[in-house]
């Protein structure tokens, strides 16, 4: 028997948003469509606020990366690319010290996709610019459903080489690393796991967000000493990192071995290594660091991300909002 399929049928967007601020501006701000975003660009996005103001403009989005709270600016579009947004960008850009750009259109004119190309090819890593379509589609009467198409986005392998030729690390071993991350990302995709991964970087750390801005795992290499590790990182929170040392033997239990409890002057770590044989040869790669890299993150999200929880009730504190990621594992 032929199978019965439907045909995709593409929706105009002012037909659903009829006025870009009031409209598409709000519909985007909603946590649930910045995830939608984050997943297409590989950043996980928190909201600052909406409708910000650089002197006499009006930015549509300001946002920021959950783990890190670097800058990321949107701008809204739902027209063809003109100079008028491109202008804008760059003056956003620079009042918000930006580490993310990100403009949104209907569709794009070539100049204007060169252009943000130049800008990619001209910025070191500490700043990426992306330009992304967005479309409605329906299948059948359906409702219409949002799609985000990146057309540019930062090239990090090509960034990665221009900032080593400035760093004091050498040139091979920042390659190494944005490679080990880059695939170790690939690892995770074809694993089905839940994990949103950000864009991997050339330094020998990964973050992964909980879904708390107080904390985040943070993935680490140490080709030196043929170590790996996983961590819950806590950036300046003493009273969540007593809180959980004083659950010590529990946690340790739970995460089945013993971790270290490292409290700095500021920022506090809870730390698990492994020692490997070799961290760049890909056979061992992914035969012994991937997964087990993958196996602690999953296991460190789930503890302490009820551990969070757990803090956040019994003492009242007003952490950052545990996002979709937490109330997922509560339902």
């Amino acid at each position: 028997m032929t199978a019965q399929l439907s045909r995709l049928n593409r929706v105009e967007l002012r037909n659903v948003w009829g006025h870009e601020a009031i409209d598409f501006t709000r519909w985007l701000a909603l946590s649930e469509n910045l995830d939608l975003l984050g997943r297409e660009i590989e950043i996980e996005l928190r909201l600052i606020e909406t409708e910000s103001n650089v002197g006499r403009f009006n930015l549509d989005i300001l946002a920021e990366e959950e783990t890190t709270g670097r800058k990321v600016i949107i701008e809204n579009q739902l027209e063809f690319t003109d100079h008028d947004h491109l202008g804008k960008l760059i003056t956003y850009a620079s009042g918000f010290d930006a580490a993310a750009i990100v403009w949104i259109v209907k569709d794009i004119r070539e100049e204007h996709k060169r252009a943000i190309e130049w800008l990619n090819e001209r910025t070191d890593d500490t700043v990426g610019f992306f330009l992304l379509k967005i479309e409605l589609w329906r299948i059948g009467d359906s409702d219409p459903a949002p799609k985000f198409e990146t057309v540019v986005r930062p090239n990090e392998w090509a960034k990665a080489v221009k900032s080593s030729q400035v760093a004091t690390a050498p040139t091979e071993t920042k390659l190494k690393q944005l490679e080990f991350w880059t695939q170790f990302k690939d690892y995770v995709a074809g694993r089905n796991t839940s994990l949103n991964l950000r864009s991997p970087r050339a330094q020998h750390w990964y973050d992964v967000s909980i879904g708390s801005s107080e904390a985040h795992v943070a993935l680490t290499l140490n080709s030196r000493e043929s170590a790996i590790a996983t961590e819950l990182y806590i950036p300046d929170n003493k009273a969540l990192f007593n809180y959980l040392r004083s659950k010590s033997e529990k946690i340790e239990k739970s995460l089945g071995q013993a971790a270290e409890w490292i409290d700095a002057a500021k920022a506090s770590r809870i730390v698990v290594r492994n020692k490997v044989s070799a961290i760049f040869d890909p056979q061992e790669a992914v035969a012994t660091n991937y997964s087990w890299l993958l196996d602690e993150t999953l296991r460190f999200r789930e503890i302490f991300a009820a551990e969070i929880r757990s803090f956040k009730t019994q003492h009242g504190e007003k952490l950052s909002s545990i996002s979709q990621v937490v109330n997922n594992e509560e339902t």
